[in-house]
C-alpha cells in the first residue's frame, strides 16, 4: 500500500469515527442531535466523503501503475529501454547533434509501426492483407536520436514522395513566438485580464492615528497615511480543446517503405496541421469547431493607416504604421511587443519601399524575411492574416494549451481501400487556445 492510500485511508477512518462518536452520544442520551452536534456531524460526514473520493482515485491510479508495470515485464520493455539507451548512446557516437526527431521519424520507428510491419510476411504487405496500425500519440517531439537509428526500417533510399514542405506551405514561426502550455482536460478556463490601474505614488508617514474624514477640520488620507490602491480586472474564460486532423491515402506497397511513410508524415500531414493552426490562432472566428482566434477577441488595439509623409516614397506611411502600433502596445497595453504578424503581400510592398537613389528602408534583395527585424520586432510572415492588415503584439500574452500534440493513426479500413490496396494515414492534434490580455495586440490598417 502507498503512502498517499495510507493517509488517505487514516483520514477517512477520523473523519467516520469523529461522527460515529457524536451519533453514540447522541443516541445514548436518547435525543436528537444539538444545532453545534449537526453542523459538526456534518462537516464531518463531508470531509471523510472527499477523503473516500480520493482514496478512490488513488487506488485506481495504483492499479493503472500496477497494470503498466505488468504488462511492461509481459513484452519485455525492461529490454526495451534498454535499446532506446543503446541507441542514444549509438546517436552519440555517430556525432548527430541534432535536436528534433520528426513525427514521422518517431512514427516509423515506434513498436506500432514495427507490429504493423511484422503482420506482413517479410515487411511486405500483400494485395488481399488487411492493414491496421494502432494509434501513436506523439507527446514529445524533441529528442537527441539519430537520423539512421531506425535500423532496419531505416533506409538511404528515399525513393517516395521526397519534397520539401516549402514547395506547398509558408513557414510557420508563430507558434515559437506564443506561450506554450499543457492540459490534460477538453477545456481550459483561466483569466483574461481587461483593465488594470496604477496608482502607486510616493506617501508620507501618517500624522495622526485618526481615521479619514473624522475631526474638525476632516482628517485627509495624506495626514492619515493611507497608501493607494492599485488593482486589475479580470474577467473568467472557458476555451474548449478543439481537433485538428486531416488524412491522406497511400498503396500498401508505399506504406512498407519506412523512408516514404516519414517523408508523407512530415513533410505533408504535419504541416498541414501546423499550418491550419496558425490559421486558426490568428484568424478563427470561435464559432462551431474554431479557435477564438486573435481578430475576433474583443479589447485589442487598432491603428489606422498612416498617410505617406511628404518627401517619403509610396508605402512609406505602412512602416510609421507599424511603429505606432508598437507604442500603444507598449502604453496601452503596457506590454513590450516580440514580433509582427503580416500577410506575404503587405511584406513585399514593405521590401519594396525605397528612397530616390535605390536605397531599401526595410527589406531589400540582401533582405531575409523572418530574420529582418521592422523597427526591431521579428516579422512573422503568414497567410492566415488578413491582405492590408498586420498585427502587433507581445504574444506571449496568448498561450497554446496542447492536448495532444500528435496522433497517427494507419487503416485500410476506410470506404473501399481494402479492395483498391490503398490504406489512409491519418493525422491528428487536439489544443486550446486563448488570449490573456487582448489590450497587449495591436491590429495595424496598412492600406
Amino acid at each position: 500500500m502507498s503512502d498517499k492510500i495510507s493517509q488517505l485511508t487514516d483520514e477517512l477512518k477520523k473523519h467516520l469515527n469523529d461522527a460515529k462518536t457524536l451519533a453514540a452520544k447522541a443516541e445514548e442520551e436518547s435525543r436528537d442531535f444539538t444545532d453545534d452536534e449537526r453542523t459538526a456531524v456534518t462537516a464531518a460526514m463531508s470531509k471523510a466523503q472527499d477523503a473516500k473520493r480520493a482514496l478512490d482515485a488513488a487506488k485506481a491510479d495504483n492499479a493503472v501503475r500496477d497494470a503498466i508495470q505488468d504488462l511492461g515485464d509481459a513484452v519485455g520493455l525492461a529490454d526495451a529501454q534498454a535499446e532506446e539507451k543503446t541507441r542514444r548512446e549509438q546517436a552519440a557516437r555517430d556525432g548527430y547533434t541534432g535536436t528534433r526527431t520528426s513525427i514521422g521519424e518517431t512514427f516509423v520507428t515506434s513498436e506500432q509501426y514495427k507490429d504493423m510491419l511484422r503482420s506482413a510476411p517479410n515487411g511486405m504487405f500483400a494485395k488481399d492483407m488487411r492493414v491496421q496500425s494502432r494509434p501513436l500519440g506523439v507527446k514529445e517531439l524533441v529528442t537527441g536520436l539519430s537520423p539512421t537509428s531506425g535500423g532496419a526500417l531505416r533506409t538511404e533510399d528515399y525513393r517516395g514522395v521526397l519534397v520539401g514542405p516549402e514547395q506547398f506551405f509558408r513557414p510557420l514561426t508563430l507558434r515559437q513566438l506564443v506561450t506554450g502550455g499543457t492540459t490534460t482536460s477538453d477545456q481550459v478556463e483561466y483569466a483574461r485580464i481587461t483593465g488594470w490601474s496604477n496608482r502607486a505614488a510616493p506617501v508620507p508617514e501618517a500624522t495622526t492615528s485618526a481615521p479619514v474624514g473624522s475631526g474638525d477640520p476632516a482628517v485627509t488620507p495624506a495626514q492619515a497615511g493611507v497608501k493607494p490602491e492599485s488593482g486589475f480586472s479580470t474577467v473568467r474564460v472557458t476555451t474548449p480543446v478543439r481537433t485538428i486532423a486531416h488524412w491522406m491515402p497511400v498503396t500498401k506497397r508505399a506504406l512498407s517503405d519506412a523512408a516514404q511513410v516519414r517523408t508523407l508524415i512530415d513533410n505533408f500531414l504535419e504541416v498541414g496541421l501546423e499550418e491550419e493552426l496558425e490559421d486558426q490562432m490568428i484568424a478563427g472566428t470561435g464559432v462551431g469547431e474554431d479557435f477564438e482566434g486573435l481578430a475576433h477577441v474583443s479589447g485589442t488595439q487598432t491603428q489606422p493607416a498612416v498617410a505617406d509623409p511628404a518627401g517619403k516614397p509610396p508605402g512609406f506611411g505602412k512602416l510609421l504604421a507599424v511603429r505606432r502600433a508598437k507604442t500603444k502596445v507598449r502604453i496601452a497595453g503596457r506590454s513590450v511587443a516580440n514580433g509582427v504578424v503580416i500577410h506575404p503581400l503587405d511584406l513585399e510592398a514593405m521590401d519594396e519601399i525605397s528612397d530616390m537613389d535605390g536605397r531599401f528602408y526595410f527589406g531589400g534583395p540582401a533582405g531575409t524575411n523572418g530574420t529582418s527585424p521592422l523597427w526591431g520586432l521579428p516579422v512573422i510572415e503568414s497567410e492566415a492574416a488578413t491582405p492590408g492588415q498586420a498585427w502587433v503584439g507581445d504574444f506571449r500574452k496568448a498561450i497554446l494549451w496542447d492536448r495532444q500534440q500528435a496522433s497517427v493513426t494507419v487503416t485500410d479500413s476506410h470506404a473501399d481501400f481494402f479492395v483498391r490496396n490503398l490504406a489512409a494515414i491519418l493525422a491528428e492534434m487536439r489544443a486550446a487556445f486563448g488570449i490573456v490580455q487582448p489590450s497587449a495586440f495591436c491590429k495595424v490598417t496598412l492600406v
